[in-house]
């Protein structure tokens, strides 16, 4: 029975539906239970014990509704309560960080790599710690970029003042010769088309979702928890604020009909 049980994957918002996007077509028979915090996003201006508290009450929730493993679908929340969560649970707990921080250091041709995120990923250094981890020799550059998170919940994704704010945040980088930038959250790729043409098209992007799908698929298979189902798998979704905005964006985004977001009331999550 625990094979057929979901996947949980929680995010501060809209962004780790660019996850859920790729789970789905690398696990297409495994079911999914997506929370989106729509209520607390974003999660990039908050102190590291927020975002802890916040992520424990999330795969708490999760686990209430039988998942068999967590992916934490959020870069600032991978960044700071990633430990914390595989010490208060036992079930497999994935983040975005190494996954990407991997990904970027396989493409990279000229060893710079630029790295954009939330306050909190960025002041953390979490992409630059893991990434010089695994290399040394790695220049990294990374820059905060707090307004594309609004932008993306904002479906903003061709949007003048999108171009006009991306422009502001990557000059800088730009400069650096970066050859790999990697988007280091998970709204960031909503917005990929505008970051792309900015950064300019001879710039390898890094999507961490599509990184983690990819530990979420060799992990499940090294414990023995993949699906033996034959049919596609299916997928719940529950928020904390604005059901009819999320269904509407997460549509549009995942290109199929919803049935249903169920809103979740914060005060009703469990407690840390």
């Amino acid at each position: 029975m625990e094979k057929e049980k979901p996947i949980g994957v929680f995010d501060s918002g809209i962004g780790g539906l660019t996850v859920v996007k790729r789970l789905m077509s690398v696990l297409p028979k495994e079911s999914i239970v997506y929370f989106g915090d729509t209520a607390r996003v974003p999660y990039g201006s908050k102190s590291n014990e927020t975002v802890i508290e916040y992520s424990i009450q999330n795969t708490k929730f999760l686990l209430q509704k039988g998942v068999k493993a967590v992916v934490v679908a959020c870069n600032t929340a991978s960044s700071i309560a990633l430990n914390e969560l595989r010490k208060n649970f036992d079930v497999p707990i994935i983040g975005m960080i190494v996954p990407g921080a991997q990904m970027a250091i396989d493409e990279t041709r000229n060893n710079k790599i630029g790295v954009i995120g939330t306050r909190a990923t960025i002041s953390n250094k979490a992409y630059s710690k893991a990434i010089k981890e695994i290399n040394s020799e790695i220049e990294v550059f990374e820059k905060a970029c707090p307004l594309f998170v609004p932008l993306a919940e904002e479906g903003w994704t061709h949007h003048k003042a999108t171009y006009e704010i991306a422009e502001e945040y990557l000059k800088e980088l730009r400069e650096k010769s970066i050859d790999t930038l990697v988007l280091g959250c998970t709204h960031y790729p909503i917005l990929a088309d505008v970051i792309q043409d900015v950064i300019g098209k001879n710039v390898k992007l890094i999507d961490s979702g599509i990184a983690s799908s990819e530990v979420v698929r060799s992990e499940l298979h090294r414990i023995g928890l993949e699906t033996n189902s034959a049919i596609p798998g299916n997928a719940s979704f529950y928020v904390s604020d604005l059901p009819t905005t999320f269904k509407e964006v997460a549509e549009l985004f995942l290109g199929k009909q919803i049935n249903e977001v169920i809103k979740v009331d914060v005060s009703e999550l469990p407690k840390h």
